[in-house]
């Protein structure tokens, strides 16, 4: 074989086995033509808009992004296709800020796709590029794609059945209404994953109305993988909360984990209301208990 060939071999491998591992940590789900994604702690969306890419047409595209003139636009060479790059950074408190980076694209109708990323905390790129790269070219696998009606979901490589009675909040978030909520992502590497849960517990933290009256580290079974779990406990008692008033709880248990199982790193954080249907054999309602067992 020439030595040439050979090179166009491996690179192809290489570059294949790069976008492999982007789409073992990628779910996606498409919502009437505007598509969600979830990878790395991001939240992503995807959403073409007739407007062209030209000044007139950027213009008004980037005015309902509430993107001003002023602001720097950049083009990034590692994206396949014509592109402006414009990054905001919005403080949700003291110690935590939420990145929000907009790639607006030029399809090859000359319409316009805007692929914007959400993050709290450290941002990565070279995800970004090759995710946006994915995006445009059409080359997401059709099993990285959730319905949007669920009866079971795929958390980090094991099918978990869920009935009939939960929904969707938001791509990765599953809410069951008396038995348990949970949110998750799949990352890169593990320290990014214990960083997306720190972050969570900031923001919520940082948000008007339960007020923390537990915190603690406890030892938890999770995936099978045994591990340590941040516990908090919000209390909702005479506080004026739309959450609460949903639940008709009183208060709300978090359990905040960051591990490595079946070789993925995964960011989980799982909570229920007091008035969930807890089975007292194991502490937790249905949903949590197909995912951790208290120690």
């Amino acid at each position: 074989m020439k030595i040439l060939d050979l090179f166009f071999i491996l690179f192809f491998s290489i570059c294949f086995s790069q976008e492999n591992n982007i789409f073992e940590r990628l779910s996606a789900l498409n919502n009437n033509g505007k598509i969600w994604y979830n990878i790395d702690g991001y939240s992503v969306t995807s959403e073409k808009f007739k407007n062209t890419f030209d000044e007139k047409g950027l213009k008004k595209v980037f005015k309902k992004h509430q993107i001003s003139e002023s602001e720097t636009k950049i083009k990034d060479d590692q994206i396949s296709s014509n592109n402006l790059v414009v990054t905001k950074q919005q403080k949700i408190s003291d110690d935590n800020f939420q990145i929000n980076n907009y790639y607006f694209i030029e399809n090859p109708d000359k319409t316009i796709t805007v692929i914007w990323f959400i993050k709290n905390g450290k941002t990565d790129k070279e995800t970004e590029e090759k995710l946006v790269n994915a995006i445009i070219e059409n080359i997401i696998p059709n099993e990285n794609f959730v319905p949007m009606q669920i009866s079971s979901i795929n958390f980090a490589g094991r099918r978990i059945e869920l009935g009939n009675s939960c929904y969707w909040t938001f791509l990765n978030t599953v809410q069951c209404p008396y038995f348990g909520e949970m949110n998750w992502s799949v990352h890169k590497t593990l320290e990014d994953a214990k960083e997306a849960v720190d972050n969570q517990l900031k923001v919520t933290k940082s948000r008007k109305g339960g007020k923390v009256t537990s915190e603690e580290m406890v030892d938890i079974v999770f995936e099978g993988v045994p591990t340590k779990a941040k516990k908090v406990i919000y209390n909702f008692t005479g506080v004026p909360s739309a959450l609460a008033a949903m639940s008709g709880g009183k208060s709300l248990t978090v359990y905040y984990v960051a591990e490595n199982v079946r070789n993925k790193n995964v960011s989980a954080v799982m909570s229920f209301w007091n008035n969930d249907q807890i089975n007292p054999e194991t502490g937790l309602p249905p949903l949590l208990e197909k995912l951790i067992k208290l120690q």
